[in-house]
């Protein structure tokens, strides 16, 4: 009788542990941290947040600079090495050369198919950007799935373009970012890192986080993710950890 409990008892065990949402490490706190994006050209990260301001920080989470840019409700980021390409909420996107620190603001026209789309707002407009090729990809934000999508934006000539839409059905994608073939969000509504092929044109797994205000995501080339929690952390993970 011992026997069968115990053989009975592990399977359980091994499904909760499963179940579990993942711990990661806090590196760094930064206020308001709504996008992340790592620098190849230096091995750092740049972080946005809300407040119109950027930090760039190690990998280990020190904080090495932090520029004011103004009044932008920055949302996302796409670090280069001659530039940053900042997601603005209610704006669209926003050019920065990391040489000399000029701005400019990227023109968007959101008409699609003849329809104009809601991409740009003051409460729900752009919430996270990544480049995948010579296209930008811009998440909508929506806390309801059917009005949340990516927009896949062809930046020339001027004004930039939307060229495809990408209807996933997840509310509230706060962040996003390109990795290994790969599309990722986050939403900060439902806790969850989302994995999306982008040719087989659907979201192949999901990932339950830990609670928080989850709105930007970023890998290494070390192996490691680092999550954008709104609330003021930065949060770093192994990719085997989130079983990635």
């Amino acid at each position: 009788m011992p026997y069968i409990k115990y053989y009975f008892l592990v399977p359980l065990v091994l499904l909760v542990s499963a179940c579990a949402s993942p711990e990661g490490e806090v590196i760094a706190h930064i206020p308001e941290a709504s996008g992340i994006s790592y620098c190849s050209s230096d091995d750092t990260l740049v972080v946005a947040n809300d407040e119109g301001t950027y930090y760039k920080i190690s990998r280990k989470g020190k904080i090495l600079q932090h520029t004011k840019l103004g009044k932008y409700d920055l949302e996302g980021v796409v670090c280069e090495e001659s530039q940053m390409i900042f997601a603005v909420e209610n704006k669209g996107m926003l050019l920065v050369d990391t040489q000399t620190g000029e701005k400019k603001e990227i023109p968007l026209d959101t008409m699609y198919h003849g329809k104009k789309l809601s991409l740009i707002s003051k409460k729900s407009g752009v919430e996270g950007i990544t480049k995948v090729g010579n296209s930008i990809y811009l998440a909508k934000q929506s806390n309801k799935k059917k009005r949340s999508f990516i927009a896949v934006v062809r930046l020339m000539p001027s004004p930039s373009k939307i060229v495809d839409v990408i209807e996933h059905r997840v509310a509230d994608t706060a962040g996003l970012c390109y990795h290994d073939g790969y599309l990722y969000m986050v939403s900060d509504k439902k806790d969850l890192l989302i994995k999306y092929d982008l040719q087989k044109k659907k979201i192949v797994q999901k990932v339950k986080l830990a609670k928080g205000a989850w709105e930007g995501i970023a890998f290494d080339a070390k192996g490691n993710v680092y999550l954008a929690d709104d609330d003021g952390r930065i949060v770093k993970y192994k990719k085997k950890r989130l079983g990635l």
